[in-house]
């Protein structure tokens, strides 16, 4: 339920603090004053577009506030919790503040909130009719969105079209996916003939630099063996290699070493030279009796290293790049080939058709239930709202095909007078016996929302009379289970509120401001009496105005609904 609402510069409001209550409450007022300001203020709080527009002349920003109560609601407690957004004490705390360019901040129990939680937020918390919901009541998705609504259908039939998006989205895969067929035979014949030449050359990792070094080794196998050998023969063949001239050196410092102990440092250095310089010798040897000076293989990696720079050459690549090419056309190859596997992709056009007929026929059974008591409920209404032996029918007709929205269309029929047969809605009903006809699928469907507050905005437009005071009746049994507010220019309806609002709008330095206030029942009277006779009261209208709210109070009005 809403508790209180807070606005600050506003349209025309300053500054407004309203507390709710439970039951019927009216909003009443003279023309412009600003009763429906205060329903967009609760609708922008609830995620409606915001508009630099929307901030008070002369101020930076407007800032909206509203408490409500979670009391016996686990629904929303679980959203708010599975979204983070958790308050304390049972209470919910929205708030949103618009600048003069039109950017806006939204809060939710303190946190930052998009605007897509507001509004989904908002289908927990609050239901608002609007005044001219009979004009949008002629078109086809207004008349299936209100059937939907009725049956509780309203996140199958969300559930519905996102699932015949998925099944047109892979059915138009599957087409593409034919067509690319037909027209690729001659990329896939390219790519298979290049990955097959590059095939062949059964490369290898990190051939390309591998077999320049065989190369450089086989073209120098003379130098590298003749040098190798010069550098054995100096380090360790020759009369005065390396080694022997080392050798000298040891056997002297040896004899000398037991004269003085500090060349022991020396000689142990010398030893590891020694070990060191045979090690080279050794390696140098291995290394000699391994060089292949074989003219028949220089010749072989000669011929390998001219194919790959022809091969390189012929598709614009470097040598080295050349197997990375043959990884990239292997990959064009599997996308093509993963592309056009039209049998896998039948199949999972066929799941998703399979999925969408499965939800499609739930949601119509949904519906033809719905359609049935709904059609019976309206009819019943519009016989208390002066529209006697009226009918109301709902026509659920097979579509010849599928489409997002079920597997039906949604007609309102109405038959207007008695005798008469049932016709299509906008083609029957005057603007009066529309508004009746909207009024009453609206209080039908708000007896069973789930939503705890309720909301009309001048939902009465275009009645008057007896009928009048029977919409006020009716929005009376609903404030009996819902916490229902009602902006009215109708007198006969205003006398039915149990707590009355009246707006009204001044000049105040300058600017016009918009204020509201509660009445007592004396002020009650004189309102009621200015919606009766204009501005100016006369004992009449103070009389009517007193004996309507008498009658209004009283239960028995029950029987004037028949």
């Amino acid at each position: 339920m809403l508790l209180s609402l807070n606005v600050r510069n506003f349209v025309i409001v300053d500054a407004l603090a309203l507390d709710f209550s439970p039951g019927f409450t009216v909003l009443t007022g003279e023309t412009g004053a600003g009763k429906s300001i205060i329903l967009d203020a609760l609708g922008l709080l609830l995620g409606d577009r915001a508009e630099g527009s929307l901030v008070r002349e002369g101020a930076d920003r407007a800032e909206i506030s509203g408490e409500f109560d979670l009391a016996h609601r686990p629904e929303l407690e679980a959203w708010l919790a599975e979204n983070a957004l958790e308050g304390d004490d049972g209470l919910l705390l929205i708030r949103r503040l618009v600048d003069r360019n039109g950017r806006s901040k939204a809060l939710i129990n303190g946190q930052p909130a998009t605007l897509a939680q507001l509004r989904e937020i908002g289908e927990y918390l609050v239901d608002i009719h609007g005044q001219h919901a009979h004009q949008s009541l002629m078109r086809s998705d207004t008349q299936r969105a209100l059937l939907d609504a009725y049956a509780g259908s309203g996140s199958l039939a969300r559930e519905v079209e996102a699932a015949w998006q998925a099944w047109q989205q892979a059915r138009k895969t599957r087409e593409a996916a034919e067509r690319r067929s037909r027209e690729s035979d001659v990329e896939r014949e390219r790519l298979a003939w290049q990955i097959n030449e590059l095939t062949e050359l059964n490369l290898q990792p990190d051939e390309w630099n591998q077999i320049n070094q065989q190369h450089s080794r086989l073209a120098n196998a003379a130098e590298l063996l003749q040098s190798t050998q010069q550098a054995v023969d100096l380090l360790s063949e020759s009369d005065s290699s390396c080694l022997s001239v080392l050798s000298h050196v040891q056997t002297r410092l040896t004899r000398l070493a037991h004269l003085d102990p500090r060349l022991a440092d020396s000689l142990s250095l010398l030893d590891s030279v020694e070990a060191e310089l045979r090690e080279v010798v050794y390696s140098l040897r291995d290394y000699g009796s391994a060089i292949d000076d074989d003219p028949q293989e220089l010749i072989r990696v000669e011929q390998r290293l001219d194919l790959l720079m022809t091969t390189a050459r012929k598709y614009r690549v470097q040598p080295a790049e050349l197997q990375e090419k043959l990884a990239d056309w292997q990959g064009q190859m599997a996308q093509l080939t993963a592309a056009t596997d039209l049998e896998s992709l039948s199949v999972a056009e066929s799941a998703c058709l399979a999925r969408y007929r499965t939800l499609a026929e739930a949601l119509s059974g949904k519906r033809r239930q719905a359609a049935s008591e709904l059609s019976e409920r309206i009819t019943a209404e519009m016989q208390h709202l002066a529209m006697d032996r009226a009918r109301f029918a709902i026509e659920l007709a097979p579509l010849a095909e599928p489409s997002a929205h079920g597997l039906e269309s949604v007609e309102y029929l109405v038959a207007a007078n008695a005798g008469t047969s049932l016709r299509p809605l906008a083609k029957v009903a005057s603007g009066g016996e529309l508004s009746r006809i909207s009024l009453a699928m609206q209080v039908v469907i708000s007896q069973v929302a789930s939503v705890p507050t309720l909301i009309f905005d001048e939902v009465d437009v275009g009645i008057g009379g007896r009928v009048a005071e029977v919409v006020g009746h009716m929005l009376r049994q609903l404030g009996q289970r819902y916490q229902v507010l009602c902006v009215t220019h109708l007198p006969q309806v205003a006398s039915f509120g149990e707590t009355h609002w009246q707006v009204s709008k001044a000049e105040e330095a300058g600017k016009v401001v918009s204020r509201i206030r509660p009445l007592d029942e004396a002020e009650r009277v004189h309102e009621i009496a200015r919606m009766l006779g204009g501005a100016e009261l006369t004992e009449t209208t103070l009389r009517h105005a007193a004996e309507m709210l008498a009658g209004s109070a009283q239960p028995a009005l029950a029987k004037n609904v028949q």
